[in-house]
């Protein structure tokens, strides 16, 4: 996970990974300790322009692309003082925020442990802890202008559970960005395919100016994987953000 300011522009020298060609395919063969599955992911890491592009310029991961395209689009970045990342490892959105935004203050937490990032402060703990909320906000000291989810649940294989489980961790990112948002503040949250459900998107069209999703450019086109962008915070009533 883990440019300038109007649209998060290209930083000095960077090669977009879109114009990149992809040159010979590598293929990998299944070796005797290699499963066909993971033969499969090797070979798509190894053929994919956005983690080539990654190493090349110090991301932790090819999804700091995926911020940097959305951000290109919507420009939520540009002036932002404060900033949550939820699911922040491996700091891919964050090392882009710290770029864009070099004098915000960004907080992240995580399952895993985040190697630490100037600029960014993480807690290694589940966002669903009783006590994940109060820790972010004491560390944010003040209002955020930008609530990032990069958060997905551990996949079961089974379509409609993934879906749902994925779907509850934007829902509690979604409350927690009505408690800390700023008014104008953006929630941006992954979701699958499918969209985020009605009841919660139905809300969100309340509470902020614009709500839309978008798939952009460096999410694999074969992945369930989605954005939710919700822009404009209006304010909510936290004891019923509905």
């Amino acid at each position: 996970m883990s440019n300038s300011g109007a649209g998060g522009g290209d930083k000095g020298g960077r090669v977009d990974p879109r114009s990149i060609g992809r040159g010979p395919k590598v293929r990998v063969k299944t070796a005797r300790r290699r499963s066909t599955s993971s033969a499969r992911w090797l070979q798509r890491q190894l053929n994919d322009p956005y983690v080539a592009a990654a190493q090349r310029e110090g991301y932790r991961s090819r999804a700091a692309y995926k911020l940097i395209e959305m951000n290109e689009k919507f420009g939520f970045l540009k002036g932002a003082q404060r900033v949550v990342d939820l699911g922040a490892a491996p700091g891919g959105w964050a090392q882009v925020v710290a770029e864009v935004c070099p004098n915000a203050r960004v907080v992240g937490i995580d399952l895993l442990e985040v190697t630490p990032i100037n600029g960014a402060e993480f807690i290694q703990l589940d966002f669903l802890a009783p006590d994940a909320e109060d820790r972010l906000i004491a560390l944010l000291n003040g209002p955020a202008d930008i609530v990032l989810s990069d958060m997905a649940a551990a996949t079961t294989g089974h379509k409609q559970t993934d879906h749902i489980r994925t779907m509850a961790l934007v829902e509690a990112g979604y409350y927690f960005a009505c408690r800390v948002l700023a008014p104008g503040g953006t929630y941006l949250a992954k979701v699958l395919r499918g969209g985020t459900e009605g009841d919660l998107l139905t809300a969100m069209k309340r509470h902020f100016r614009t709500v839309k999703h978008i798939k952009p450019p460096a999410s694999r086109q074969g992945s369930t994987e989605m954005y939710v962008i919700a822009q404009g915070f209006r304010g909510a009533d936290l004891d019923n953000p509905e």
